[in-house]
């Protein structure tokens, strides 16, 4: 799995000695020497991992990393700050700037591989959601709810069997999150199906074996994307390498820091909770692509496409399709003398009865303004004008209730029926059949149903 990396370095010997390392690997690699080029190069070039030096003149790379992540467009680009200090508080300054990890100088190119690799398989699902969501803002659908993507509230499990070292955890989470405590791996695979926001393992457990654990996790659906913190001895780097191929997302050194443990613990959660808002607002793109927003029914263009297959199918020796194309009579009078919202509440009841006198296989559908069409799968004609009088005498026998239920309308509809009628006919000329029933229905008087054979 290749990647394009950006090494940010203001001594030249470190960057050429890095870019010699990931070049052999097959990555591609572009590089810098000062914060505000990384910045700028961040935003134009897009890269997927950021190694950046901490110990730089001018901008640092605390400030570096704090204005990469706070802009929209590299927020998701994953930094690691390389530093020849290994002082906690500069992994917690580093963390609290937004870095997705460290790396200490000299580089272990086994742990400095395995990282890239980690961030790489991340950086792809970030790519692949930000992508899915910018599809849906082309379509003018934006979900909000940013302000969700806060780092703190998260429900935590906690699986170690060193009760000690679990409970020390666990009192450090309590001030910004809700964890929980398990020590039997086969219930915390069971407690993972549910809402949890970070699992933290210790691999290291004597009675049961934390990387399996980590690996059934991961092969699971429902806890697939669930972030991991592996609690890992800092002699033990055979099981802390296993631990990020296995796809842990962050590591934590035994014995665990509180203050490293909480800033860890907050990136994990809000980086989750940020791909999930962006898995939400890809299935309300969705949603919003096939519906109509106002009456809750499917929309033209998702009824273009089910009718043109229904109507292949019937053409080749499927079940016949029938479709039913109704308006409501005078609309027009509704909107002008008792306004809009008064007309949206009739398209909005009609719905409702349309919807409930119809199959469960039949597709209820907005075709525009005032105009509904019902499409019936494997539906003969004399079917499809018993279901429509059906609709009619509903739509007609009870009256609507608008402006809050202080007036009541009375509302009838006109509907036009047709049926397919085998080799040769299309979507445009079966739904032409029925609309010219539904002229005809108007000008005989209205509130009635016209079914049209041919």
């Amino acid at each position: 799995m290749t990647a394009r990396i950006l090494v940010v370095d203001d001594v030249e010997a470190n960057v050429r000695l890095l870019e010699a390392k990931l070049t052999i690997e097959y990555y591609d690699v572009m590089t810098c020497q000062d914060g505000a080029t990384a910045v700028r190069l961040a935003a134009q070039e897009q890269p997927d991992i950021i190694l950046l030096d901490v110990m730089m003149p001018g901008m640092d790379g605390f400030e570096t990393c704090r204005q990469i992540k706070a802009d929209t467009n590299t927020r998701h680009i994953p930094v690691v700050l390389v530093t020849a200090l290994d002082g906690r508080d500069d992994k917690i300054r580093g963390l609290d700037a937004g870095a997705d990890d460290f790396l200490t100088k000299p580089l272990d190119d086994v742990v400095l591989f395995a990282r890239v690799r980690s961030l790489t398989r991340l950086k792809l699902v970030m790519d692949e959601l930000r992508e899915r969501e910018e599809s849906g803002r082309r379509l003018g659908v934006n979900a909000d709810g940013a302000g969700r993507l806060r780092g703190s509230g998260g429900r935590v499990l906690i699986v170690d069997d060193n009760l000690r070292q679990a409970q020390r955890i666990a009192d450090e989470l309590t001030r910004e999150h809700r964890p929980v405590i398990e020590t039997d791996p086969k219930a915390a695979l069971l407690a993972s199906r549910g809402l949890i926001d970070l699992m933290i393992v210790n691999v290291a457990a004597e009675s049961f074996d934390g990387l399996r654990l980590v690996a059934q996790a991961r092969s699971a659906e429902t806890s697939r994307h669930m972030p991991i913190l592996a609690v890992v001895e800092p002699t033990d780097r055979p099981r802390l390498i296993k631990a990020l191929e296995l796809g842990v997302n962050d590591i934590l050194m035994s014995p665990v820091d509180p203050e490293e443990l909480a800033a860890r613990a907050r990136t994990q959660i809000r980086r989750k909770r940020y791909t999930d808002f962006l898995r939400e607002k890809l299935d309300y793109s969705l949603e919003m692509a096939v519906t109509d927003a106002l009456t809750g029914l499917h929309n033209r263009r998702y009824m273009t496409g089910q009718l043109q297959a229904l109507v292949q199918r019937a053409n080749h020796g499927g079940d016949p399709v029938a479709v039913l194309v109704m308006d409501i009579d005078h609309f027009k009078a509704v909107n002008d003398g008792f306004g809009h919202d008064a007309g949206d509440e009739v398209l909005q009841e009609f719905a409702v009865r349309l919807a409930t006198n119809v199959r469960a296989v039949d597709l209820p559908c907005r075709f525009g303004g005032e105009e509904f069409v019902v499409v019936m799968p494997d539906t003969r004609i004399e079917d499809a004008h018993r279901i429509a009088d059906r609709i009619r005498r509903d739509v007609s026998s009870v009256p609507f209730r608008v402006m809050g239920g202080k007036e009541t309308l009375n509302i009838t509809i006109s509907v036009g029926v047709a049926v397919s009628l085998g080799q040769g006919d299309t979507p445009e000329a079966l739904l032409k059949r029925a609309d010219e029933g539904v002229y005809e229905a108007k000008a005989t008087g209205r509130n009635r149903v016209i079914a049209r054979a041919a």
